[in-house]
């Protein structure tokens, strides 16, 4: 083989690898946590890496707050380009590349689990890994409970749609459901946030 036929082959292989990753790009839904490359040819200022958020979205100048979560790289990159061209005398050249985290990289090895985030009153605040049909009780009892400033009767479920954006807030009274006086049982999904507020003065 002559050193131009090996260039040629090296070449082809370099395309085809280049074709995969596009196409990987293209195919591969964003979700929460999953880290976004995102350049501005008109305005190397814009570029920066954003972290898409719990909700599904991610901050840019000029654009505010733009949805990613059930998204793939196209879409993304459409939906900035709209949301910043008003500041350009041409509709901006903008290239967007996604970084999926190590968490959603490894769900396909993770046999279904699915994440559920802790903010507020807890104890252990941050992602934990469940099993699906897991209740909001077994949830909090795994994430290591409630603080003791707790504001427990109003404890908040929040749902994001991935595909509408549409946050769905659902308030649950956590002594009731301890008692076993309430019956509306939730059972959570992947990327569910549950936020414990602070407990008021006479609460």
């Amino acid at each position: 083989m002559t050193m131009q036929n090996v260039k040629n082959l090296l070449a082809g292989l370099m395309l085809a690898l280049v074709a995969t990753l596009a196409h990987a790009q293209s195919e591969y839904r964003v979700q929460p946590g999953d880290g976004l490359n995102i350049e501005v040819l008109e305005d190397s200022s814009l570029n920066r890496s954003v972290v898409v958020l719990p909700d599904g979205r991610f901050n840019f100048p000029f654009a505010g707050t733009i949805l990613a979560a059930g998204r793939n790289a196209v879409q993304i990159q459409s939906a900035v380009t709209t949301a910043i061209q008003s500041n350009f005398s041409n509709p901006p050249t903008v290239f967007v590349s996604v970084a999926p985290s190590a968490q959603n990289a490894a769900d396909v090895e993770k046999d279904g689990e699915i994440d559920v985030y802790f903010l507020g009153e807890v104890n252990t605040p941050g992602v934990i890994s469940v099993e699906p049909g897991t209740t909001l009780l077994q949830a909090i009892a795994v994430g290591g409970g409630v603080t003791r400033f707790a504001a427990i009767k109003r404890i908040q479920v929040r749902r994001t749609n991935p595909q509408t954006g549409v946050q769905n807030v659902i308030t649950l009274n956590y002594k009731a459901l301890a008692k076993g006086t309430a019956s509306n049982v939730i059972e959570l999904k992947d990327g569910d946030v549950i936020l414990v507020p602070e407990r008021r003065l006479f609460e």
